[in-house]
């Protein structure tokens, strides 16, 4: 079996473990989380999305960046980098890069930080979330990287539920589109 039958079925897997849920039809990815065979899968599925790439570093939203990020760092031989909400100095007692999103898909702006020395020139970073709807957090997350001096090579996500646009502009890839799980 080759690497792309590999990734089918996880495709597969992943829409068959998905669900829709309560009045307002949210995205349900629990079950992800609670099979450990698709949880071992999803890093190297991630870091499998870019492939040609020299990657050193995998920059992560909390909450659910923070399953994916590490493992996908680990399949990668990168580092981790941790990407926080409303992350200040005064918190962290350290430098801290700040960047605001445009709106997201619930019309908020939110505020993300990174340790400043944990990014730096010469880092080629990858994002990792599991969801990217409007791309508001890849594109904060991608101004942070270029803040710190470091270079952007793109995004990998579990869902791309984004415009082509953005898609594009972010080098974002996601294991499935939004449309494939009905």
């Amino acid at each position: 079996m080759d690497a792309r039958d590999d990734r089918d079925g996880l495709r597969r897997r992943l829409r068959e473990a998905f669900a829709w849920r309560g009045p307002e039809n949210r995205a349900d990815l629990s079950s992800w989380w609670a099979d450990p065979s698709l949880l071992a899968a999803l890093g190297p599925a991630l870091a499998g999305l870019h492939p040609r790439e020299r990657i050193t570093t995998v920059l992560a939203p909390e909450s659910t960046g923070f399953l994916l990020g590490p493992p996908t760092a680990i399949a990668l031989g990168a580092g981790f980098v941790e990407m926080r909400r409303d992350f200040g100095e005064e918190e962290t007692g350290d430098r801290v890069l700040l960047r605001n999103t445009p709106p997201d898909y619930s019309g908020r702006t939110v505020e993300w930080g990174v340790r400043r020395r944990l990014l730096r020139s010469g880092l080629r970073v990858l994002f990792v979330d599991d969801w990217a709807a409007t791309s508001a957090t890849a594109q904060a997350a991608r101004r942070l990287v270029e803040d710190s001096g470091s270079t952007w090579v793109g995004a990998a996500v579990l869902v791309d539920a984004t415009a082509s646009a953005a898609r594009r502009d972010l080098r974002l890839h996601g294991l499935l589109r939004e449309r494939e799980l009905g």
